[in-house]
């Protein structure tokens, strides 16, 4: 492990390699090292606790806190860069750290004593949908509501999250696209279908990147926010269901930012 501008905080750090065995997860590993389980899974680059797998060794840190990678790929990840982007340098040191031989190592910004807030660690418990958008600014939730272009009163299947056209849209979980095309209302828009009888919806796209019948995992780029259908500006369209049923998605993906 080589240490770039890290404090004196970190100069009692040590990372140890650890398999872990069979049946062990990050919970009991977490209790009987006596180490935070988001210091093992920010470390690890773990981003839900069904991840850890037995026989590849993990890393083990001798101080507490959060490892934010320089180039966070996950949601989960992203949570905790733009939730700390604050800090200065005597809050946080710049690590690399080698997770296997031959490596080249990855940077990680190390926030001693640091914990997952409490949107990082619902995200990372949620065994659901990752977000669909980057940025937002959530318009219109889910429930009865007035349309804002016919006028009538009747349920809103879903929400819409603002932002400006052309931003990039996410598939919310692994799937296959069951439905991509062309609706009056919906737009450009994309269903894809989830296992547990899951499906999610993305309207109003201004452009579509998905295959019919193509697999796609979570964090897949299926398209661009635009403003195709029955829309009054740029937004995305989100609806999950369950059985054909449409369910609140904000129970699901603890949308940060909602108000």
């Amino acid at each position: 492990m080589n240490k770039e501008n890290a404090g004196s905080f970190t100069d009692s750090l040590t990372v140890y390699r650890y398999i872990p065995r069979e049946g062990e997860d990050i919970f009991h590993l977490a209790a009987r090292c006596n180490i935070p389980y988001s210091a093992l899974a920010s470390l690890n680059r773990i981003n839900h606790p069904s991840m850890l797998e037995t026989g590849k060794p993990i890393l083990l840190p001798t101080v507490w806190g959060v490892f934010i990678p320089g180039n966070p790929e996950s949601d989960l990840e992203r949570l905790m860069a733009s939730s700390r982007l604050s800090l200065n340098e005597s809050e946080s040191a710049t690590l690399t750290i080698n997770h296997a031989a031959g490596n080249p190592g990855i940077i990680f910004h190390f926030v001693p004593g640091e914990d997952f807030n409490p949107t990082e660690r619902a995200f990372f418990l949620n065994s659901g949908f990752s977000f669909p958008l980057r940025s937002y600014r959530l318009t219109s939730g889910f429930g009865m509501r007035t349309n804002p272009v016919t006028g009538n009163y009747r349920m809103h299947q879903g929400v819409d999250l603002a932002a400006p056209e052309g931003t990039e849209v996410y598939a919310a979980g692994n799937g296959t696209v069951t439905e991509a095309g062309y609706d009056p209302v919906y737009g450009n828009y994309v269903i894809i279908k989830h296992n547990n009888n899951w499906a999610s919806l993305y309207g109003h796209l201004r452009k579509t990147n998905a295959a019919l019948h193509s697999k796609v995992k979570s964090g897949s780029l299926i398209g661009w926010v635009g403003t195709t259908g029955q829309s009054t500006g740029p937004h995305l369209h989100f609806e999950l269901r369950q059985n054909g049923r449409a369910q609140d998605p904000d129970k699901y993906l603890f949308l940060p930012g909602k108000r």
